[in-house]
């Protein structure tokens, strides 16, 4: 069916006028991501050091564990170009460009072969991406924004021009933690057709969802455009996920939904509880730009084994949140509507991850719910709900921050539109309660959340 309306989507941008383009290039954009995209990413837990087995491997542990919740996307993070799988974290070049970083003739970075064997004799991720799409999952990879500084040494043509690397970069412009790209300028002859050539590339390994990185703070407006025009002229469909080195500025809130899939609103989030505290008022921020082909990301589920082998400062470890943390993190990840990307290592799995992340009744706030917004926050004790779509239900989730060993959190129905009495589905352990009339409550241990479904008697 997919393959049948590839086809046809070719055969109209090749007839209809460039308004009616737009159009059917943005029934791309809206084919991807009608729901917050759910998966595995490798930064978490392997930085820039990934290899194809352990990607393999992961990816098959998703597969066997979590594809029946809807957990499909397998993302090969940063780096994937540098040589050494034991590179340091954000692995640098010297100014005479060593190591030499794995690209071909066109200024377009491949797979490390030292790393990835299977990108052997010019192949890409076309074979990894075969076998993660024989397990019934999808393949994305991480990217950086810009050409390659070497390209530019190397004056390398761009893919079907006479315009070399050096002729569009920008060298004034370089990422802050990683110093092997230019940025572009996108005023220059020959610049769309280099983010063309690298997303035509990525269509031909079958690649399912890209992240770019250093590419939202600063903000880039002219190469997200960039990057959206050559994915949507590449013949498939891709995620776009927008990667930033801090905070998304809120002020490109509706740039940012028209171009990109999913876009991260916060720094790097790791495992510690003032992160997890400060992503509050982050997500009450972006809620109302939320909607089906364009998500806010809290970025990705510091939960199981991390840091195998960076990126974080400090030794491999399981997470550092509770469990109580680790299930306030995805009760506000999920009324949100956030993307979930699992950070911790599959392969060594644990019970306690598995049964958070298998939760059908909690992923669910995720995957189909509406209106979702806070509707109120007193010092530590914050309220969120959402509509259940198709019925008069209500989600409930119910947050403390404070420190107290206990806080009773007490909602009043009508807050919620209930103008009745109701019962509630604690969604975390399954059970329900007795009658509720006109105030919900519930007693929230420190860090801890409380998620529910309310249903009108």
């Amino acid at each position: 069916m997919k393959c049948k309306y590839l086809l046809l989507s070719a055969f109209l941008l090749m007839v209809f006028s460039c308004k009616e383009q737009k159009v059917i290039q943005q029934i791309f954009k809206a084919e991807v991501a009608v729901t917050p995209p759910m998966g595995w990413n490798s930064y978490n837990s392997y930085g820039a050091t990934i290899t194809e087995q352990e990607v393999r491997d992961n990816a098959k542990m998703l597969s066997i564990h979590f594809k029946e919740y809807g957990w499909q996307y397998v993302v090969v993070d940063y780096c994937w170009f540098y040589p050494f799988p034991g590179a340091m974290n954000n692995p640098p070049q010297t100014r005479d460009l060593k190591p030499g970083l794995t690209m071909d003739g066109n200024g377009r970075l491949l797979p490390s072969v030292e790393r990835f064997p299977g990108s052997a004799g010019n192949m890409g991720f076309k074979p990894l991406a075969d076998y993660i799409h024989g397990l019934g999952l999808k393949f994305g990879i991480h990217v950086m924004r810009g050409v390659p500084r070497e390209a530019v040494a190397k004056k390398l043509p761009v893919l079907g021009t006479s315009i070399t690397a050096d002729m569009i970069a920008n060298t004034n412009d370089t990422c802050t933690w990683l110093n092997s790209m230019y940025g572009i300028d996108m005023t220059k002859e020959g610049s769309q057709e280099y983010y063309n050539s690298l997303f035509e590339l990525y269509a031909s390994w079958d690649v399912d969802y890209v992240k770019v990185d250093d590419i939202a703070t600063p903000y880039h407006p002219a190469e997200i455009e960039a990057v959206r025009l050559a994915i949507d002229n590449c013949g498939r469909p891709m995620v776009l996920s927008l990667s930033p080195g801090d905070n998304m500025p809120a002020e490109q809130a509706l740039h940012v939904r028209k171009y990109a899939n999913m876009w991260r609103i916060s720094a790097d989030f790791w495992d510690n509880w003032e992160s997890l505290k400060n992503q509050f008022e982050l997500c009450n921020s972006w809620s109302s730009v939320s909607g089906s082909g364009h998500w806010p990301d809290a970025d990705m589920l510091t939960l199981g084994r991390l840091n195998r082998r960076g990126p974080n400062p400090g030794a491999e470890r399981v997470t550092n949140f509770t469990e109580e943390e680790q299930k306030t993190m995805l009760s506000l990840w999920c009324i949100f509507r956030s993307p979930l990307m699992i950070g911790g290592d599959l392969i060594v799995l644990d019970n306690l991850t598995k049964s958070l992340l298998s939760n059908k009744e909690v992923l669910e706030v995720n995957q189909n719910s509406t209106n979702n917004r806070q509707v109120s926050r007193i010092d530590d004790k914050i309220v969120w709900t959402a509509d259940v779509p198709g019925s008069t239900d209500k989600y409930l989730a119910v947050f403390y921050t404070g420190e107290a060993a206990h806080a009773e959190i007490a909602v009043k129905l009508s807050d919620l539109g209930i103008n009745s009495s109701c019962k509630a589905r604690d969604l975390w352990n399954g059970t329900e309660t007795g009658v509720i009339t006109s105030v919900f409550r519930a007693s929230i241990p420190a860090h801890g959340s409380g998620l529910y479904r309310l249903s009108k008697f």
